[in-house]
């Protein structure tokens, strides 16, 4: 694949086609199917991936702004997109530090296209799934929970528990390819928005893992780890941007519509307050990049991470809100797309951490507490 690539302007001219099937995805409850395929015909899932490696060599600041120019015509494509370029981009970033175990991974999403699925947010901290011994290996059971992308996907990176004689619960971190015997992806993405992302359940049932693949990541069930620390930092401006990206629609959809109603002045006052946060998403989101590209992994970076999240998260959602009423009643009907972007914007309260999570971290990180307890 060539170093030297303008995804920026890839995506923006897919996705024009995008914002085409945005409204039946959404009304229909069925998956970004066709947008799927046409990044993965243009190479965009491998563009994180080092061009040393084969992929497209896009830096982490490139790949925000992809997904904020593909988040302007179509959010669950953009939010799908964002959970597989997150890993890729995480594993890019442990391959440049040093660690060669993720580059056969990474060169396969270079060269036979696969699409990366995660189960992140079921998993977390404490991991989720249990892991049994048996002859040559281990069997994995479990549900895991928002994996967006799924119906496309084709490794899902996940982790189990296994109860450990001397080390006591270890999370694993596996990759299991989702058409492997005991797989099975549900149809449980039945929601209020980024109703497209095709975030659905995974199944679990007995699926074998051999041994020489529970070598990568083990950690602490429950504790902090430098892996998750990394993870953090780096997946948390690509999530984000999907949001950015929907607020900055809304925002402009909204100055469009209330133009007939410009002599009204309390409408200027509700613009001003709109674009107030709107700036302020824009700001956060910024200094999330650059935390992602200057800053060392550790609790003190995540503590920043996460109170840039939290500020992004309150003032995109504030920023649909806002472009709600700027419309006026007209944001109410779905022809205006505006509900749709409220609806989706909602997603921005759910990631990991939550403002009361992430309150408590920070408070113990600048306490000197234990943030493991």
């Amino acid at each position: 694949m060539a170093e030297q690539m303008d995804w920026i302007g890839i995506v923006r001219a897919l996705g024009r086609g995008f914002s085409e099937k945005t409204a039946e995805h959404d009304a229909t409850d069925t998956f970004v199917t066709e947008s799927y395929a046409a990044l993965q015909s243009n190479g965009v899932f491998a563009a994180g991936v080092p061009a040393e490696l084969g992929g497209g060599g896009a830096s982490h600041a490139e790949l925000c702004e992809m997904i904020r120019e593909v988040a302007h015509h179509c959010s669950s494509t953009a939010l799908a997109l964002s959970m597989h370029t997150h890993l890729v981009a995480s594993m890019a970033y442990i391959w440049r530090s040093g660690n060669t175990a993720v580059e056969p991974l990474l060169h396969r999403v270079a060269t036979e296209g696969l699409i990366l699925v995660t189960s992140g947010a079921s998993d977390w901290l404490a991991g989720s799934g249990q892991f049994e011994k048996v002859d040559g290996g281990y069997r994995l059971t479990g549900r895991k929970r928002f994996c967006s992308g799924a119906p496309a996907g084709h490794v899902l990176l996940t982790t189990g528990v296994y109860d450990d004689p001397q080390e006591g619960p270890i999370v694993v971190h596996v990759p299991l390819a989702l058409d492997a015997p005991g797989v099975t992806v549900l149809d449980t993405w039945h929601v209020l928005g980024m109703r497209g992302t095709g975030s659905n359940d995974i199944q679990l049932e007995g699926v074998f893992i051999p041994d020489a693949a529970m070598s990568g990541v083990r950690r602490p069930a429950g504790k902090w780890h430098p892996f998750v620390h990394i993870v953090t930092l780096i997946a948390l401006p690509l999530i984000y941007a999907a949001y950015r990206g929907i607020a900055e629609t809304a925002r402009s959809l909204a100055i469009e519509m209330a133009k007939s109603r410009k002599s009204d002045p309390n409408v200027a006052y509700t613009v001003g307050e709109m674009e107030n946060q709107l700036v302020t998403a824009q700001l956060a989101h910024v200094s999330l990049i650059d935390l992602a590209t200057s800053s060392p992994p550790g609790p003190e970076t995540t503590s920043a991470a996460l109170i840039r999240r939290t500020i992004l998260a309150n003032a995109v959602m504030r920023t649909v809100e806002k472009a709600m009423e700027v419309a006026g009643g007209g944001a109410f009907y779905r022809s205006a797309h505006l509900e749709r972007m409220f609806r989706d914007i909602q997603g921005a309260r759910y990631h990991l951490l939550p403002e009361k999570s992430q309150t408590r971290y920070t408070g113990r990180v600048l306490l000197g507490l234990d943030i493991d307890t």
